[in-house]
């Protein structure tokens, strides 16, 4: 079999960092503008390089939608793994996504297990046992959290914790007082 022949590269109207492929006439699929760089009209296409190409647009989506959720804020990497499964997004796809999110530095599950901690001690104290429990919901291994929260200042966390609820609790009575901030 000859090949395909490219009869179009159109930048994308909707996303001007894409261009679309045609070949033979008919839209074949998407590349990043990078790697469309080195096409040319005119040019005929292998299968095996067809497939290469198209391999590498199912990368760049996967890593495109997995950057657009780190944007929000930082997620393990089972997290990430989760949410291009639910996008059905291919296996080994989602593998090499992962691998070249590690290699730039974009996740880190020790630094998500440190980052959740202190967010959570900053604006809703928990003890270890409800990090721990949060992290590994979060698909944190269990090495990692308990490093992470061998470094926990489990009083000072209760204390600050507790003086939140002082407030709110300033006119009851000395028992109704220790009652409420026993439970709590």
């Amino acid at each position: 079999m000859v090949g395909q022949t490219i009869t179009a590269l159109e930048v994308q109207k909707r996303s001007p960092e894409r261009v679309n492929v045609y070949l033979d006439g008919e839209f074949a699929f998407g590349l990043p503008i990078l790697d469309a760089a080195q096409l040319r009209k005119g040019q005929v296409l292998s299968e095996q390089e067809i497939a290469a190409l198209r391999e590498i647009d199912s990368v760049a989506r996967a890593l495109d939608q997995a950057v657009r959720l780190l944007a929000r804020r930082p997620y393990s990497t089972a997290e990430i793994r989760r949410h291009l499964e639910t996008k059905q997004v291919a296996p080994p796809v989602v593998e090499e996504v992962l691998d070249r999110l590690a290699r730039l530095g974009y996740i880190d599950d020790r630094a998500f297990a440190q980052y959740w901690v202190e967010n959570r001690e900053r604006f809703r104290p928990r003890g270890p046992r409800a990090l721990l429990y949060e992290l590994r919901q979060k698909g944190v291994p269990k090495d990692t959290i308990d490093a992470v929260l061998a470094g926990l200042d489990v009083d000072g966390s209760a204390r600050r914790a507790a003086q939140e609820q002082v407030r709110r609790w300033r006119g009851l009575n000395r028992q109704e007082f220790r009652n409420k901030l026993g439970a709590f």
